[in-house]
C-alpha cells in the first residue's frame, strides 16, 4: 500500500512559475513509477507526465512540454512537477499517481493521491 499528499498547488499568474510535491509512504516508493495528472472542471482526467522508477526517463504531454519538468528524490520519496510559463489553461487539480507503468493512461496507475489546486489568472 501507498499513500500518496500532493502539496504546492495555489494562484498564480500567467507566465509564473509553481512547483508541486508528492510525498509518499511505504519503503517501495523507488520501485515504482510516478505520474502528474490534471483534472478541469467538466473535461476528463488527463496525463501531465511521468518518471522511471529510477529518474532516468520521462514523458510528457505535448501540451506541457517544455514547460513542465517531472523529477524524483527516491531518497525523500518524494516525486516533483516543475511548471513553468504557466497559462490559464493550466488550471486543473493536480494527481499524483502511481504504478509500474509510465503510461499516460491513467487505468495503469495502482495508487492516488487527493490532488492539489492549481489556478492560473490571465
Amino acid at each position: 500500500q501507498v499513500q500518496l499528499v500532493e502539496s504546492g498547488g495555489g494562484l498564480e499568474q500567467a507566465g509564473g512559475s509553481l512547483r508541486l510535491s508528492c510525498a509518499a509512504s511505504g519503503r517501495a516508493f523507488s520501485r515504482y513509477a510516478m505520474g502528474w495528472f490534471r483534472q478541469a472542471p467538466g473535461k476528463e482526467r488527463e496525463f501531465v507526465a511521468s518518471i522511471t522508477w529510477g529518474g532516468r526517463t520521462t514523458y510528457y504531454a505535448d501540451s506541457v512540454k517544455g514547460r513542465f519538468t517531472i523529477s524524483r528524490d527516491n531518497a525523500k520519496n518524494t516525486v516533483y512537477l516543475e511548471m513553468n510559463s504557466l497559462k490559464p489553461e493550466d488550471t486543473a487539480l493536480y494527481y499524483c499517481a502511481c504504478g509500474f507503468s509510465t503510461s499516460s493512461s491513467a487505468e495503469l496507475y495502482d495508487y492516488w493521491g487527493q490532488g492539489t489546486q492549481v489556478t492560473v489568472s490571465s
